[in-house]
């Protein structure tokens, strides 16, 4: 691009104005225009040259010669906001006024970092070619400014578009770096690439001193190049990148400054380790999965700064190392015979998985560390008892040994007295004797025992200890602790384990579950909160001394006893107790609770409980599950408001003292007599809802206890052997429920102080589903009872037809309380319906059903006739009826709807026909859903002259295929 062909501006609104001459277009235009339709994309890298060719190409299509200058302004910003530049610069004084302007700012702004641009190849997005190769420089001009970008794909075949698609980006120097710190490599390499600001911003060294190449590929020239941009670099990962030797010795040779070393993944030779005495700032080094030297030389490690070298799973004949400023060591997985250490200031030592390494060059390697602290020398099999004597003598700071999987040590003539952790796991020779030389180490904090085989018991008294795990010991019988500090213990698949005694200050949690040969336990834990003991079948009853008060735990927030099958008799007295959890204690037969603070209890599975007693509870809610032999409950509860007593069918005596009870469920307590429910109302005088469905002993001595509860407004006798109304009709005024399902021995003028003597007036849903009477007591009760909204006549036999409209004039006569109540309207004008759900499902004899609008039921929204089989003719006239479901009304023939906002009607399983079916919804103009399926004379392919005729439906269900 020569320098007199184009002339860069800014506008004074922010525009970049191009003024172009085409003095020279006529002998380019050719060439350049083919630019000029190339894609635009993240591999582009001349965005100003290609903007410039395609302005040309269109000033000689419009018949422009070399011998005028045409100015023409191309706006490509776009402002923050998204607003366009609200003018274009006019002149070439107003773009030099406009540029002063923008190289002012630029004079504020932090100084550019000017370094090499990272001019990376564009396929970033092949792994294996994370950082190069590197291509050649770019000269600044082929780079965007970092004022121009291009936001939208779609605009740059059309340079005419490309006006309102620029944003400006106007980001400081410091605010861009700030960005950038959160950015990868290979991200910081696609910015540089945006423009000659971010180039420059993304090259800073902040960004490369951790030159991070691991498993990708990088050549040895790319990597010697970059060490050559970035001398200040001070960490390299080369790890799983080819030639690791010649990357390290570039790094070694060009970083003077490096700290941190990471490889791995191939072989490293001699000259390697010879380098690295050169490297004099280095702290850290890492060799991963190598082989070290060629296999049968001596590898010698020499630096007088290194802190920390890890050497793992790398293979070698024999290694020395004499770094005197040496903390931590790790040759783990390594596999060496032979190992020399001169680390005299070595800290923490890991020679876990060193199969091949003798117990005399362990003890040389140990011993050869007066300061040793940590030690890792698991899966070492040849480690002995003499081995970690020599090191209890040499090593007097050793504070954590991990000696796992080291089955010829028993510890038995060992004292570790300053060691804190300890690690034991799988070590066959550790016994009960072993515990002697554990409780010398007085200022142990950690002990894990898992898989110790023959491990049979464990008495310590440590006063440091903190955490203890004993896993899978299949022999271990007996665990006697004493430790102030406990606050961990981890105990699982013991099966021999049967007596357990903690004292502990700190110990919050204890989880022992599925023991199942516990049979003690003893426990001083003034701090214990917790305990789970699920499934320790062993225990007995003599665990309730242990929760109770005075007996150890005077904290205890939450017991858990599920399963443990031998407990019968449980009692506890606890003011601290919150939750008891007794599911699945089949053998319990009593129970009693003096908790006041106890809000929580679960008896499920307790089927032999016979005797209940909760005095005092602080329970909000009580469900005694299934207890068919519970015989007597005494139950006080201040704040209780639920109490379930479902299924306790020999319930004969029973004392409930809960003042604010709200809700009890007494189903299926076929013993609870008169008396009995008597008590009870006159303690919990606040009952809303009582249900006493399948109590066959309620008589109406018990009914007529219900004038003590004021509040009740539901009521549930169903399935009982109920005879007369009267004492609910005179106990319950404010009623608003009653269930009478399957009430057998009503009569047909059990129900008449409802609809005659204006019975509950407050009355709005009644179930008498399954019942006995007759067709005229229904019609008189659906009559007189106007203000019912929900009805259920399920499975009615003797209702034969629900015809509102022949016997509207007869039932209008029958005296209805209701209809005095409104004193507005005039004596002659019968009130409307307030029923708004009716449902009469499994009616067998129902035949027909007629609603017309003298009915006046505006308020019925939701009609259920399904499983009606006799049913013939339906004819509604409900203006808000929103649901029907005739759903296997096999004998349905005749089906009149006027219901302009039903939405769902389903004829599932009917015999009716498609014309039947198109008159009927012909008018329902909000009909939704339709339901077809199984209607053996509508066929699925007749749907559309179905939609044809109700346009609002939006699903219709039908079947597969005709039947």
């Amino acid at each position: 691009m020569d320098s007199d062909d184009s002339e860069l501006g800014l506008g004074g609104a922010g525009e970049l104005g191009l003024q172009i001459s085409v003095e020279n277009a006529k002998g380019k235009d050719k060439n350049e225009n083919s630019d000029s339709d190339g894609e635009f994309d993240d591999n582009s890298e001349d965005l100003l040259p290609w903007m410039i060719n395609d302005v040309r190409s269109r000033c000689v299509d419009n018949g422009g010669s070399g011998s005028h200058e045409v100015k023409m302004d191309v706006n490509l910003n776009l402002r923050l906001s998204g607003e366009p530049s609200s003018s274009n610069s006019s002149n070439i004084a107003t773009e030099t006024e406009s540029f002063d302007r923008f190289d002012h700012d630029m004079q504020n702004k932090r100084p550019k970092v000017h370094s090499f641009s990272l001019d990376w190849v564009t396929n970033f997005e092949t792994e294996i070619h994370y950082l190069g190769p590197l291509h050649e420089e770019v000269d600044d001009e082929n780079l965007p400014d970092s004022s121009v970008t291009l936001d939208n794909a779609e605009n740059k075949n059309d340079p005419l578009q490309m006006e309102d698609s620029g944003v400006r980006m106007d980001l400081t120097d410091d605010l861009l770096h700030m960005v950038f710190t959160f950015l990868e490599h290979m991200d910081l390499c696609r910015a540089a690439r945006v423009c000659r600001q971010w180039r420059d911003a993304s090259s800073h060294e902040d960004f490369w001193r951790y030159l991070n190449f691991e498993n990708h590929y990088i050549s040895v020239q790319q990597f010697e190049d970059m060490c050559q941009r970035y001398p200040n670099a001070t960490s390299v990962n080369v790890y799983g990148t080819p030639t690791i030797h010649l990357l390290a010795m570039k790094a070694l040779s060009s970083l003077r400054n490096l700290e941190v070393l990471t490889l791995g993944k191939g072989q490293l030779g001699e000259t390697f380790f010879q380098a690295l005495t050169d490297c004099h700032m280095l702290k850290s080094l890492t060799i991963d999965d190598a082989s070290l030297g060629n296999g049968n030389q001596e590898i010698i490690i020499y630096h007088d700064r290194l802190h920390d070298l890890q050497i793992v799973k790398c293979r070698v004949i024999r290694i020395s190392i004499r770094c005197p400023q040496l903390e931590t060591l790790s040759l783990k997985r390594s596999s060496m015979p032979h190992a020399f250490l001169n680390c005299p200031l070595l800290r923490e030592l890991d020679i876990a998985s060193c199969h091949k390494l003798s117990d005399a060059a362990i003890r040389a390697a140990a011993t050869s560390c007066p300061l040793l602290e940590s030690l890792d020398m698991s899966n070492c099999s040849c480690v002995s008892d003499e081995t970690l004597q020599e090191i209890a003598r040499a090593c007097r700071y050793l504070r954590i040994l991990d000696a796992s999987y080291c089955p010829n040590i028993s510890l038995e003539s060992v004292r570790l007295q300053m060691l804190t952790v300890l690690k034991l796991h799988s070590c066959e020779g550790i016994t009960s004797a072993s515990m002697l030389a554990i409780a010398s180490s007085y200022m142990l904090e950690v002990l894990e025992l898992d898989n110790c085989g023959l491990l049979a018991s464990v008495s310590l008294e440590l006063p440091r200890l903190k955490n203890i795990r004993l896993v899978h010991c299949r022999k271990f019988a007996d665990l006697n602790l004493r430790s102030t500090l406990l606050s961990s213990i981890t105990v699982s698949n013991c099966p021999s384990l049967q007596r357990i005694s903690i004292i502990s200050n700190a110990l919050k949690k204890l989880v022992l579950r599925k023991q199942e040969s516990l049979k003690t336990l003893a426990l001083q834990c003034h701090s214990l909160q917790e305990v789970d003991l699920t499934e320790c079948e062993s225990l007995t009853d003599s665990i309730c001394e242990v929760f109770s008060s005075g007996g150890g735990c005077p904290v205890l927030r939450s017991l858990v006893l599920d399963s443990c099958e031998s407990l019968t008799t449980v009692s506890f007295e606890s003011t601290s107790l919150v939750s008891l959890s007794l599911g699945g204690c089949r053998a319990l037969t009593s129970l009693e609770l003096k908790c006041p603070n106890l809000e929580h209890v679960s008896l499920d599975g307790c089927d032999h409980l016979q005797t209940a007693s909760f005095s005092p509870v602080g329970l909000r809610s009580l469900n005694m599950g299934i207890c068919p032999k519970l015989s007597e409950l005494h139950i006080e509860a201040p704040l209780m408001v639920s109490l379930e007593l479902k299924g306790c069918g020999v319930l004969s005596e029973a004392y409930i003292y809960c003042p604010l009870l709200t809700s009890l469920d007494a189903s299926f307590c076929s013993q609870l007599k008169d008396d009995c429910l008597s008590a009870t109302t006159s303690s919990c005088p606040v009952i809303e809802s009582l249900v006493l469905m399948s109590c066959p002993s309620v008589g109406p001595d018990g009914l007529l206890s219900l004038h003590c509860l004021p509040n009740l407004i539901f009521l549930d006798l169903s399935y009982t052997f109920l005879v007369n109304l009267q004492p609910v009709f005179d106990s319950c005024l404010y009623l608003k429920v009653l269930k009478l399902q399957a009430c057998k021995y009503l009569s047909d003028t059990s129900l008449e102080p409802l609809y005659k003597g204006g019975a509950l007036p407050a009355l709005r849903e009644l179930d008498l589903s399954y019942g006995t009477l007759c067709q005229l007591a229904i019609e008189e009760l659906l009559a007189g009872c106007k203000n019912l909204t929900h009805v259920s006549l399920n499975g009615c036999v003797n209702m034969h037809d629900l015809d509102w409209g022949i016997n509207s004039d007869r039932l209008s006569e029958v005296g209805t309380f209701y209809g005095s109540f409104d004193s507005s309207s005039s004596s002659s004008l019968e009130p409307n319906r307030l029923l708004q759900i009716l449902n009469c499902v499994g009616c067998p004899n129902i035949k027909k059903v007629v609603i017309p609008p003298t009915a006046r039921c505006f308020d019925l929204s939701s009609l259920n006739l399904s499983l009606s089989l006799n049913l013939k003719e339906v004819d509604l006239s409900c203006c808000n009826l929103f649901f029907l479901n005739l759903s296997n009304c096999n004998s349905l023939e005749i089906l009149k709807l006027d219901c302009p906002r039903l939405t769902s009607l389903f004829l599932q399983s009917c015999n009716i026909d498609e014309e039947t079916v198109e008159t009927a919804i012909l008018h329902c103009n909000m009909l939704e859903t339709l339901d077809v399926r199984f209607c053996p004379k509508i066929s699925p392919l007749s749907m559309s002259t179905v939609r044809t005729a109700c346009p609002s439906l939006k699903r219709i269900f039908t079947s597969l295929a005709p039947t």
